[in-house]
């Protein structure tokens, strides 16, 4: 989630930060496996790429609290 609300900051120029196309770079291999497994199961839709990266943080929890 920290990291869509840093995309949504660079993109934008939120909060005085200047406006970066590259600010979703980091987004890209985090979400990778999950999009790419969801696409081998037939899921599309544009809601699988927006919650990938909240699925590694939910697995990171996981680990954490175990």
């Amino acid at each position: 989630m920290i990291a869509l609300a840093l995309l949504a900051i660079g993109t934008f120029g939120l909060f005085g930060q200047e406006r970066d196309p590259l600010s979703a770079v980091f987004l890209l291999p985090l979400g990778l496996p999950w999009n790419l497994v969801g696409d081998r199961i037939g899921l599309a839709g544009p809601w699988l790429p927006i919650l990938a990266p909240g699925i590694n943080a939910a697995i990171l929890y996981w680990l954490w609290r175990r």
